[in-house]
C-alpha cells in the first residue's frame, strides 16, 4: 500500500468511528485485504496498529459469520458491484476491497490509545498449522522495528491470545 494511503485501521479515526464496535470486517482474495478464511465462528481475531515502532490493540473481534445476510444487502445478486450498502458505516474496512466478502464480528469499541507493552511484544508468539511457533520478528528494546511481521492474518499462540485478549478487555473497560 503506498505510504500516503492509510490503512483500514488508521481510517477509522479519521472517519469518527474511534469508540465504537465495528459489526462487520473484510475479507477478500488480494493482499489488500487479509484473508480470514481460516477464521471459524467463535474466533477471536485482533485489529491492530503500529505507530512509530509501537503496537496498538485496536479492537478484538470475535467471529459471528462469514456468511452474506440481508443487512449486507445479500437477496439482491444484481447489488454486490455496490459493495456492502448495508454496512456503508464501516465501509472503511475493506469494503471495496478486491473480492471482499463480509465477516461478522462482535467486537470491543476501536481504540487507538492503548499499546501492548514491550515486554509482551517481545513475547508474542504464532502458531502454523504444522504446530511450529515462531515470535514476532524485529522486537528490539520492545519497540517493533519493522511492521512487515504484523501483515497479514495469523493464528495466536494460547498464551498470546490469553495476553492480548486481557489487553483488549482492559482498552474495552477504559472505552
Amino acid at each position: 500500500m503506498p505510504r500516503d494511503r492509510p490503512g483500514p485501521a488508521q481510517r477509522a479515526p479519521r472517519t469518527g468511528r474511534a469508540g465504537e464496535r465495528p459489526s462487520v470486517a473484510f475479507s477478500g482474495i488480494h493482499t489488500s485485504l487479509p484473508s480470514w478464511g481460516g477464521a471459524r465462528p467463535g474466533d477471536d481475531v485482533y485489529a491492530l496498529q503500529v505507530n512509530q515502532c509501537a503496537v496498538y490493540v485496536v479492537s478484538r473481534m470475535r467471529v459471528v459469520d462469514k456468511e452474506r445476510r440481508d443487512c449486507c444487502d445479500g437477496g439482491s445478486p444484481g447489488r454486490r458491484e455496490q459493495g456492502f450498502p448495508g454496512h456503508s458505516a464501516w465501509s472503511m474496512l475493506g469494503a471495496g476491497g478486491c473480492g471482499a466478502s463480509a465477516v461478522h464480528v462482535d467486537s470491543t469499541p476501536v481504540r487507538f490509545d492503548v499499546p501492548v507493552p514491550g515486554d509482551l511484544l517481545a513475547r508474542l508468539t504464532w502458531r502454523n498449522a504444522r504446530g511450529r511457533t515462531r515470535n514476532l520478528k524485529y522486537v528490539v528494546d520492545g519497540r517493533l522495528e519493522r511492521a512487515v511481521g504484523l501483515q497479514g492474518f495469523y493464528r495466536l499462540a494460547p498464551e498470546s491470545a490469553d495476553a492480548l485478549a486481557e489487553l483488549a478487555e482492559l482498552t474495552q473497560e477504559a472505552a
